[in-house]
């Protein structure tokens, strides 16, 4: 059971969000927020394996409970769930310590596909939002990556799980973890969002 929360200002979205989690096999909605504040104060006693949260919140910025959130409970995964297709939007997301990002065009299916995607190690992005940050960029001329360690790092910026990128590289998944070791090593990072952020960010893929 995947015990996801929702912060997000708009009811509507809210109690969409709140209604079709709810309904979900497999997944369990702890709790549902219109504002980080609220959340910040409740996770103490109901504490989500994910949450689900839009940029442009009233009083504390979505990004800013990001930061809050990872810092004090570093375990929970966070999706941005935003109608911002902004690369300095994606750029902050991701270094604040989300792990995937949506547009809130998303379907449900894919919504609750991504959950449990990062649920499982991966890093999800809308379709749409990956191929804008991938078209954005051009590969550095000099980088201390292998050819084989770039590849793995562009199918993460890309979302894809350990599972997906093992697949499509024909490589055991216990490989995966070996050059995303070493990814973190040469790029002075500790998780897979620094090691996005940082890719996007020094234009590496």
């Amino acid at each position: 059971m995947i015990k996801v929360s929702v912060i997000e200002d708009d009811r509507l979205i809210r109690e969409s969000l709140r209604d079709f989690i709810s309904e979900s096999e497999g997944f369990e909605l702890k709790g549902n927020y219109e504002n980080c504040e609220n959340a910040i104060k409740d996770i103490v006693l109901n504490r989500p394996d994910v949450i689900l949260m839009d940029i442009q919140l009233p009083g504390m910025s979505g990004i800013e409970g990001v930061k809050i959130i990872k810092d004090k409970y570093p375990g929970i995964d966070i999706i941005m769930l935003t109608v911002h297709e902004d690369l300095s939007m994606v750029f902050q997301a991701l270094t604040a310590g989300a792990c995937g990002y949506l547009d809130k065009s998303a379907s449900e299916e894919k919504i609750l596909d991504s959950v449990k995607e990062i649920y499982e190690g991966g890093a999800p992005m809308s379709y749409k939002i990956a191929k804008l940050v991938v078209s954005s960029f051009q590969k550095k001329t000099e980088t201390e990556l292998t050819q084989r360690e770039f590849d793995v790092l562009d199918l993460l910026c890309k979302g894809h799980s350990y599972k997906e990128i093992a697949y499509l590289l024909f490589i055991t998944v216990g490989t995966v973890r070996h050059h995303i070791k070493n990814i973190y090593y040469k790029l002075h990072v500790h998780s897979k969002s620094e090691a996005v952020a940082k890719a996007l960010k020094e234009r590496i893929v």
